[in-house]
């Protein structure tokens, strides 16, 4: 996989607009980025996480009601702590400022609840094409996938949910990528869609249904031809 930039980024959705904007700003100590516009009543409140991006997608409307997905929780490693902190957002969602290096966290890793271990693998390593430096974990760039648990998970038919929703990889070729994850066993979420001058997108589904956007974004690659 060719990427476009070392880091994922993770997204959640939420209504509570600035009581997330407060926990993100100052409790966890993140840089804001800018406000994104998604349509339906939705804006993408950007913020900076060592080169990844946690965006906070805040819903004007009542979001659907979904069981939580696999996306268990966020790590993020920041400057002088000598002890991780475990935290919960306003909506109870689960993050945790860890010192640099603790697990290999550099920059964030994203725990995750897996109704397979192996699926994942197979998934992570051979779909993906991400690396694994240890058993159970995943990477992509500098960001870590660990997985946490072995429970079932509910697959959400909509990725409009409250709590952690998603994952996004940014590559240099949305199409040829997404391309490659199908051909590769991948299951296929939403097909590459252009959003104005800014990015091409699509969504893939790991084996738990949780979705994953293959972006191409014109302020990381220069063009979307």
């Amino acid at each position: 996989m060719h990427l476009a930039k070392p880091h994922m980024d993770v997204g959640l959705f939420t209504r509570q607009r600035e009581p997330q904007l407060a926990f993100w700003q100052n409790t966890v100590g993140l840089a804001f980025d800018h406000i994104g516009k998604l349509g339906g009543g939705m804006q993408q409140l950007r913020h900076h996480a060592n080169g990844s991006i946690i965006k906070v997608n805040h819903a004007r409307d009542p979001l659907p009601v979904a069981a939580p997905g696999g996306i268990a929780g966020v790590r993020i490693a920041r400057a002088g702590l000598a002890q991780r902190q475990v935290l919960a957002d306003p909506d109870g969602n689960r993050v945790c400022l860890v010192p640099p290096g603790e697990a290999g966290v550099v920059g964030i890793a994203i725990e995750l609840a897996v109704t397979d271990r192996r699926a994942h693998r197979h998934f992570w390593c051979e779909v993906m094409q991400f690396d694994s430096p240890a058993p159970d974990v995943y990477r992509c760039g500098d960001t870590l996938l660990i997985v946490v648990d072995e429970r079932p998970v509910v697959r959400s038919a909509d990725w409009r949910a409250p709590g952690w929703r998603y994952l996004t990889v940014q590559v240099r070729d949305c199409v040829a990528e997404h391309a490659g994850i199908l051909a590769r066993g991948g299951e296929e979420g939403a097909p590459p869609r252009l959003l104005g001058e800014t990015v091409r997108f699509s969504f893939v589904r790991d084996p738990d249904g949780n979705h994953i956007e293959v972006s191409q974004r014109a302020s990381l690659v220069g063009s979307l031809d």
